[in-house]
């Protein structure tokens, strides 16, 4: 507990006793009308007087109906009929859940507030030959920052020295730690297990991974879900209708049979039990509860409207490589014309020498080590067909068929065929082979018990691969041979012909495919883990690269949402009861006090549901 909430707990306690004392002095001894108010008003002062300071400065700034006024009408003319006992009840009752509410969204908050806990306290930089811990918004780029066991990852970087493995559970929920050697890019937020690491600084702390997930994470509750607006807007016309209609009954009655003290009794009862705050607190607290449960799991949702959005998506669109496939290309046929394999693979390797895009890094890797990239000029990137530049001053280009001048043999493995002409002369084929992740067939088939009526692929590949790639995980729909601005123009499509009460989401890898994850409904970043783009573009981002997780978020979702519709029924359909019964004097303050402080105490307890994550039956 917080030192506030111990404190009002002690009130609570303090408060209880003095109100038992109260009832057992009044039922024993049967003190004058004047003593029996005295004992009352004690206990009641002390539990009450915030909520009467907050209700009359609410007043002085226009600020008239809301939960403080009420309570404080309530229980004030509760106090002028004489019935002391139940005025202090409503008052110390109301603070019991009120204590409740901030217990629960502290309890809530923590597990986000967990993912906090990744943010570095220092750095070690070496001067003089001796560690100096300086703080990590003061290292520059290019700067060597030494990481030992034990210690956090501060910045960004590229491993120079030393061979660990990091523990990076607070960023992927994966408990399986990463090894790491020189070479190796590390983030910022892992802890570093095993060995002392000498990390070269890629990037400022302001634009570091830990950076802009505390970033995402601390502005996570701003992004209101529709069934939070609806709620705020309800609340706003619910409590003056209800403060109107206490009124009507308080006066209405007594014009005709002059029982004054009884109908304002009933009215009192009727304020009371129409007090919205189980609508107002549980909402809004399942709300954070799922997004608490999401980021145990590695799941940044970057507000409570995409998690609702989620529960509603029924038709899911995939980008293939790096998001079905696992986007580790390797070469594993080489079919030249006019010259030998090695000399084929050096030319390829050479125009993508500056790309840094999966194919280019495997051909890079299957070519000759010591290559001249001095031989290299005027490289030029074309989109959706490859790469052209001048090698040894002759024009090669490398690229798909699209870059080909000239009708050219397809490949005949499971694979992408990559294209090598010299001076416009075809002069070979190099085919580069990506696995199709373990979790993708069977996480395809769980979405569809969540809902997802219809899969698409939209891909820049072969139509041969794409197909074969759809055919094995189970995907409707494939667009193939696509540049990138034709993926937004089909998504576009898709979005137009949907139903409106159904979303469309996208799931791409953060790199590429910004503009159609912001043009989506939901946009979600595979392997979001040190893509800054993925934290930028998208709604959810996937700190683990598995399409497995979109079934957790799923989860996550529909849960969430199953628990707020829960909260509102169940409030509502006992507040309306008790309001009916309030109103024909069948019930007391004590049943207006159920209806009040006992549902927001059900709801929190239903809402704190969210924060835990259930596990997928398949």
């Amino acid at each position: 507990m917080t030192k506030k909430q111990k404190k009002m707990l002690q009130r609570i306690l303090v408060s209880a006793v003095l109100y038992a004392a109260a009832i057992v002095i009044k039922h024993t001894i049967g003190p004058a009308k004047w003593v029996e108010f005295v004992l009352f008003a004690v206990p009641y002062l002390f539990i009450s007087y915030d909520v009467l300071i907050k209700s009359c400065r609410n007043i002085m700034h226009g600020q008239v109906f809301d939960e403080n006024f009420l309570m404080a009408l309530a229980s004030i003319g509760a106090l002028a009929l004489g019935e002391y006992s139940e005025a202090v009840a409503v008052m110390l009752f109301y603070q019991v859940g009120e204590w409740f509410q901030s217990y629960a969204v502290n309890k809530s908050r923590k597990s986000i507030a967990a993912l906090m806990d990744i943010r570095p306290e220092f750095a070690n930089i070496e001067v003089d030959g001796k560690l100096e811990e300086v703080d990590p918004e003061e290292v520059q780029v290019g700067q060597t920052i030494v990481i030992n066991p034990g210690e956090r990852v501060p910045l960004d970087g590229t491993v120079i020295k030393g061979d660990s493995s990091l523990d990076t559970s607070a960023l992927t929920g994966e408990s399986v730690p990463r090894s790491v050697h020189e070479g190796s890019e590390v983030i910022s937020g892992c802890i570093n297990q095993a060995g002392v690491l000498y990390v070269k600084v890629s990037r400022p702390y302001e634009d570091s991974t830990v950076a802009k997930i505390l970033d995402l994470v601390e502005n996570a509750t701003n992004k209101k879900s529709r069934s939070e607006q609806f709620i705020t807007k309800f609340a706003r016309i619910y409590t003056p209708v209800v403060v109107c209609m206490a009124l009507a009954l308080a006066v209405l009655p007594s014009l005709f049979d002059g029982q004054w003290s009884v109908w304002i009794y009933r009215s009192l009862s009727f304020l009371v039990t129409s007090c919205p705050c189980a609508l107002v607190i549980s909402v809004p607290l399942s709300f954070f509860g799922g997004i608490g449960g999401a980021s145990k799991k590695g799941i940044l949702v970057k507000g409570s409207t995409y998690l609702q959005d989620l529960s509603e998506v029924r038709t899911l669109v995939f980008d293939k490589t790096g998001t079905i496939t696992k986007g580790n290309f390797t070469v594993t046929n080489v079919e030249p014309v006019g010259m030998n394999s090695e000399q084929l693979l050096d030319l390829a390797a050479l125009a993508e020498s500056h790309s840094t895009h999966p194919i280019a890094l495997s051909i890079r890797k299957a070519a000759s080590k010591d290559l001249d990239i001095n031989r290299v000029q005027d490289v030029r990137e074309i989109a959706g067909h490859g790469i052209e530049a001048q090698i040894d001053g002759q024009k090669v280009c490398v690229g798909n068929a699209k870059m080909m001048d000239q009708k050219v043999p397809e490949g005949n493995g499971f694979g992408t065929c990559v294209y090598v002409s010299v001076n416009g002369g075809y002069r070979g084929m190099i085919e580069i082979a990506d696995e199709i992740k373990e979790d993708s067939k069977t996480a395809i088939d769980l979405l569809r018990h969540f809902g997802v009526k219809r899969f698409i692929m939209l891909t820049g590949d072969t139509e041969k691969v794409a197909q074969k790639v759809a055919g094995t995980v189970h995907i409707d729909e494939v667009h193939a041979q696509l540049l990138p601005d034709q993926k937004v123009q089909i998504l576009d499509q898709i979005l137009k012909t949907k139903n409106e009460k159904e979303k469309v989401a996208f799931v791409g890898d953060g790199i590429n495919d910004a503009p159609v994850l912001t043009q989506a409904d939901v946009g979600i970043a595979m392997g979001g883990l040190g893509s800054d783009a993925a934290i930028e573009a998208a709604d959810i981002v996937l700190m683990e690269d598995q399409l497995s997780q979109i079934v957790t978020a799923m989860q996550i979702s529909k849960k969430t949402l199953r628990i707020v519709y829960e909260n509102i029924w169940f409030a509502l359909i006992v507040k309306a009861l008790v309001l009916i019964l309030a109103a024909l004097g069948i019930t007391n303050m004590w049943a207006a006090v159920f209806a009040d402080v006992g549902v927001s105490f059900i709801a929190i307890l239903n809402a704190m549901r969210a924060l835990k994550v259930d596990k997928i039956r398949q």
